[in-house]
């Protein structure tokens, strides 16, 4: 039996070596008489407390343990906590993997949230920028980001609210080809390429490197694209052949723009002079073409100083009466949109709500408080460890300031090691949730000055939430009591506060499982839905000209291929986001119905090639001329008719008498949007002058192998344009690809969550293996089995995750509800998603207790028993 050997060790840390070991013998020597006198309790406690009342006068007069000066004793601060956490490597490891997981999931956060927000605020006039929309008011109110073509010239000519006034129209199904260079290169360029009017580049920002802007005949292309067509940024005076619709233009390149930046909604890599499309698309430009609303057809609006864009939108009312008819002026109404609201108003097309935004704040700041709570039952855990220590030096003469220091200063270590490590597994990780939620963030510390200075805020936040409650904890020890190895449960401090933490950091890890599951169902069921049509081994082929010879005899020549079931020609699938949106009456009356009604040009194998089923009359007939027409479902019903076949021989008169015939046949209802809308009246019609979109219908077991065919025969039939395919089924998931980025954030989030909080449940099974080792010791003395130990702590985490489970299933219900009220067509809330959370969370938190409880409970009773 040896004297406790600690005491000198400790002292070591502090002062000269020498000096311990001089006193060395001479305690050694004390302690075994005290020993034979008093016992080994006592003779134990006198040999700590004559150590430290020997070395006093060295310490203090000679050695002091705390420098003078306050460099010397913040380099000692520094020092001391090194050597501590030396000492505590696994401790120390699992604090900085907690916090490293924290704030790499905070920092993806915040870049993800500054991103989003940050979308056109670099124009220098954005605060006066504003683009007009439009609200359609019929039976239910819709929106559209687009306006009539001629109201940007009407708008600047009626009012004087206005600096500058430019239209923008964007095509999305262009050739690009290059007729001066070798063997004519084509590109196909998908919403790259735009017709705009000068004036938009002095309304937005789009910095001009090199040469001039032209009203007519001219192109300005960004860098990047000039390398990508000429293999030069010096492309001036080249010229680019535009095509789409059947017509094409050549466009000289007259100045070189800035490539586009990330954070902005307009995205045009190619613009080109809006006067030309008189020459394109005639019709489309006229001055009296107020009949139709083009989605692609913008009209941007600077301000002047001083004018509110309330008084712009009272004066609405006005304009539409004078240039519409009184139903339509009823009917449209004209908005203005702030610049910097596009990107995050989903009624104009935005890719990001706010709402979605302000919900991975919270999330973040969920992240890192579950950190900073791992932290501190981590080191909760380790108070009987520190407590010597805190009692030696109190004894010592240390002040609590200093001991405050002391621990705030180790917890600052741990930290600037936490969130260096977070940030380069942010940095890591970056492409692939690049990938994962279709964003272009960027990570770094030289480019934006407000994420140093982020970084620098977490490390502050977590030192402080991290730091202070365990090091007052410690502090405020009473050395006679640490000592003398009496330290209560009462004077441990706060496992009461333990307890609550481990429940908070389960709640919220609950909370997102639940999220994480009720999205997932919601997207699976959006994309695997019965939508009412056919959507699988479908193959859309473009149609790039209106010429009705070529795309029939291309459609004939590919039904004739083995492996393909059906062909069709038309404008557009029974869902895609190409839709085209009129007015309608019935019955040769003048009264326009107060609905919409989506128009699509089919010709008679529509469906059979998507499967659509007639529910009343017949099929449509070919023809190029004559008028027939089929309804869908929703139209019999918003007309209160009492079945589908009293719509048979009713007339029709759909877009003002642009189409007139008979109806012929009722289809049943399917969907045309995605789920986050409702299910539109339809009229399907012959008309291939509007014959885009050729839809192949293949067997499921060929799907694959016919489209290098089709790629030979579509290249045949238009050797001038660039062969593009697209499967349906990918079309329809794309309605969700918003909703399957935040799935897979909150997936990200989630697992995070739950990694942290089984580290802090880790931390409390720490903290009660050494709480309980002697109760351990006399149960299993008693004839307690190891299930039974086992149970002791078993006991503890199940009885925490229940009660976080009673907090967050309702907090869950009601976010989740709030969140599928977004869709129409939504999934029920199951129970069992919540069941699914309770049981995971319980199984990986049983997988995380076990090493210490088992350790516990196959340890040898006499060691625990001998356990100071």
């Amino acid at each position: 039996m040896s004297h406790p050997r600690w005491p000198l060790q400790f002292l070591k840390m502090f002062c000269d070596p020498s000096l311990v070991d001089e006193i060395e013998g001479d305690m050694e020597e004390m302690y075994w008489k005290w020993l034979s006198k008093y016992g080994r309790a006592k003779a134990r406690r006198l040999y700590v407390f004559h150590t430290l009342k020997f070395l006093r006068p060295f310490i203090f007069k000679k050695r002091s343990t705390y420098p003078s000066n306050s460099f010397d004793m913040v380099l000692n601060y520094f020092k001391i906590a090194w050597r501590n956490i030396s000492r505590n490597t696994s401790f120390a490891f699992i604090n900085v993997l907690g916090l490293t997981l924290g704030v790499a999931c905070v920092v993806m956060i915040y870049t993800l949230v500054s991103y989003h927000t940050s979308f056109d605020t670099y124009h220098s006039k954005a605060d006066r920028v504003y683009r007009v929309v439009t609200e359609i008011h019929r039976d239910e109110v819709s929106y559209r980001a687009g306006v009539p073509q001629p109201l940007g010239k009407a708008f600047a000519n009626d009012f004087s609210f206005s600096e500058k006034v430019a239209r923008m129209k964007a095509y999305w199904s262009v050739i690009v080809s290059l007729p001066d260079e070798k063997d004519v290169p084509k590109f196909k360029e998908p919403g790259t390429v735009a017709f705009a009017e000068p004036a938009l580049f002095e309304i937005l920002d789009i910095p001009l490197v090199i040469g001039s802007i032209s009203e007519t005949n001219g192109a300005l292309i960004t860098k990047k694209y000039a390398r990508k067509y000429f293999g030069t940024e010096d492309a001036l005076d080249k010229t680019v052949k535009v095509s789409f619709a059947g017509t094409s233009h050549d466009f000289k390149v007259t100045g070189i723009i800035e490539d586009t930046r990330p954070n902005t909604d307009i995205r045009y890599e190619v613009f080109l002079s809006y006067a030309d499309l008189k020459h394109l698309v005639p019709w489309f430009v006229a001055d009296d073409a107020w009949g139709s609303i083009h989605s692609d057809m913008y009209c941007y609006v600077l301000l002047k100083p001083g004018v509110s864009p309330a008084d712009v939108d009272n004066a609405f009312p006005a304009f539409e009466r004078k240039y519409f008819p009184k139903e339509d002026a009823e009917a449209y109404a004209f908005k203005l949109q702030p610049l910097t609201d596009i990107h995050s108003d989903p009624n104009y097309g935005g890719e990001f709500k706010k709402s979605n935004l302000w919900a991975f704040v919270l999330a973040g700041v969920f992240i890192l408080a579950i950190a900073s709570f791992n932290f501190i039952n981590l080191a909760a855990a380790q108070i009987l460890n520190r407590a010597k220590e805190v009692g030696v030096r109190k004894v010592l003469g240390c002040m609590k300031s200093h001991l405050f220091s002391q621990f705030i200063v180790e917890t600052g270590l741990i930290a600037i090691v936490a969130v260096i490590a977070g940030y380069a597994l942010a940095r890591l990780t970056l492409p692939a949730i690049n990938t994962l939620i279709n964003t272009r963030l960027e990570l770094s510390l030289t480019a934006h000055w407000e994420l140093p200075v982020f970084i620098a805020s977490t490390w502050l936040i977590l030192v402080f939430i991290s730091g202070t409650y365990p090091a007052l904890m410690l502090t405020r020890f009473q050395p006679a009591t640490v000592l003398k190895s009496k330290l209560t449960d009462g004077t441990r401090g706060g496992f009461t506060i333990r307890r609550t933490l481990i429940v908070t950091q389960f709640v919220i890890a609950q909370l997102l499982i639940v999220c994480m599951l009720v999205i997932g169902d919601q997207v699976r069921y959006s994309i695997n839905s019965d939508m009412g049509f056919d959507k699988e081994a479908i193959v859309l082929l473009p149609i790039p000209m209106w010429d009705i010879t070529r795309a029939r005899t291309l459609g004939n020549r590919i039904s004739e291929m083995p492996g393909v079931r059906n062909t069709t020609l038309c404008f557009e699938s029974p869902a895609g986001n190409s839709n085209s949106f009129t007015g309608v009456s019935f019955d040769n009356t003048n009264k326009i119905e107060p609905w919409s009604i989506n128009l699509k040009d089919a010709d008679e194998n529509y469906l059979a090639t998507f499967g659509v089923q007639l529910v009343a009359g017949r099929n449509l007939l070919p023809s190029d001329t004559a008028r027939e027409f089929l309804v869908n479902e929703t139209v019999v019903k918003r007309l209160g008719l009492a079945s589908p076949q009293e719509m048979i021989g009713k007339r029709i008169n759909v877009d003002e008498g642009t189409f007139v015939g008979e109806i012929v046949g009722v289809v049943k209802d399917f969907y045309n949007l995605s789920f986050h809308e409702n299910i539109s009246p339809i009229v399907l019609t012959t008309n291939p002058e509007r014959y885009r979109t050729l839809a192949v219908k293949l067997d499921l077991a060929n799907s694959n192998e016919p489209i290098a065919a089709f790629n030979r025969l579509w290249t045949e039939t238009y050797p001038d344009h660039v062969f593009s395919y697209e499967f349906l089924d990918d079309r329809i998931a794309a309605f969700y690809n918003h909703d399957k980025a935040m799935l897979n954030m909150v997936e990200g989030i989630s697992v995070i969550a739950i990694i942290i909080s089984c580290l802090g449940l880790y931390g409390l099974v720490s903290f009660m293996a050494v709480r309980k080792t002697k109760e351990i010791g006399v149960r299993k003395v008693l004839g307690a089995e190891v299930k039974h130990i086992l149970w002791l702590f078993a006991s503890e985490f199940v009885l925490l995750i229940s009660v976080a489970f009673v907090i967050a299933a309702p907090l869950a219900w009601l976010v989740m509800d709030g969140w599928l009220e977004q869709f129409i067509y939504r999934i029920d809330l199951l129970p069992m998603n919540f069941v699914l959370a309770l049981t995971g969370t319980l199984l990986v938190a049983a997988v995380t207790v076990s090493y210490h409880s088992l350790k516990s409970a196959v340890a040898n009773p006499v060691n625990s028993l001998r356990a100071e």
